[in-house]
């Protein structure tokens, strides 16, 4: 069995320290969200496994949602489903029970990705849909010159893409998803355009990698990212960030199918 934290969390991040206001941050961006429902085609039985405050569940689709940790169950929206308390390496349904299941940005931290992809397989008779983050940066961006301590803790902590298509077998396809400049969802790459935001305390604490970095790391970060937005250096190097429309970020689909 996998060993919880205090609010139940089963993954590598503590949620009961770092999840107060998670829902408010990460937000579901309206066309990621279309890319990920395309990608379940016509499945009307969605099992949601690392579920979180619900982003991304559908809500036209019949949805099954599965979360150890209790501080993102409590931040469901009430529209949405109570989630079962459940862990990806175990899940509590027979085999073949959904149409299609989904997990999105969650199997970096699950214990087992194989067998918690091995389970979603299982209980799944279509497709499983993977929304996940490429651990090799397709390409140099800012975030990279102020912490890369914290890019090294991402790429370590992310599966790689391979990885997670052989845990899956099948057929596999994987699918670029571009970040808009004005995405909604507040995950760290989302404001290669808008980097004031990463100064705010409150934004990167939606963000579990984070948590990893040593404190005098972040200050450090803080620090130099706020002088120079005010001093005018940022822009001088990094100006051209703020004209485009969207962003490869490393942002995939990966999609599995039986």
């Amino acid at each position: 069995m996998i060993d919880r934290m205090s609010d139940g969390s089963a993954g590598d991040a503590d949620y009961s320290r770092i999840g107060e206001g998670y829902a408010l941050i990460r937000q579901p961006d309206p066309r990621i969200a279309a890319q990920i429902l395309d990608a379940l085609g016509d499945a009307q039985t969605v099992l949601n496994v690392g579920a979180g405050a619900g982003s991304y569940e559908p809500v036209d689709r019949d949805v099954t949602a599965v979360e150890p940790s209790a501080s993102m169950r409590a931040q469901r929206p009430t529209h949405l489903s109570r989630a079962i308390d459940a862990t990806a390496d175990d899940l509590p349904f027979d085999d073949d029970s959904f149409d299609a299941s989904m997990a999105s940005v969650t199997v970096h931290q699950w214990p087992d990705l194989a067998r918690g992809l091995g389970e979603m397989r299982r209980v799944s008779r279509g497709a499983v849909v993977i929304l996940t983050f490429d651990p090799v940066p397709p390409e140099h961006w800012w975030l990279m010159d102020y912490a890369p301590e914290l890019i090294e803790v991402e790429n370590r902590r992310m599966p790689s893409i391979a990885a997670i298509q052989s845990a899956l077998g099948g057929t596999t396809e994987v699918r670029r998803v571009m970040v808009p400049h004005d995405c909604i969802d507040g995950f760290g790459q989302a404001f290669f355009a808008r980097p004031e935001r990463l100064v705010e305390p409150a934004v990167r604490r939606a963000m579990s990698a984070w948590s990893f970095v040593p404190e005098g790391v972040i200050a450090r970060f803080e620090r130099e990212l706020r002088s120079d937005l005010e001093s005018g250096e940022w822009e001088a190097r990094y100006g051209e960030f703020r004209t485009l429309d969207e962003f490869d970020a490393g942002l995939r689909l990966v999609i599995g199918r039986p």
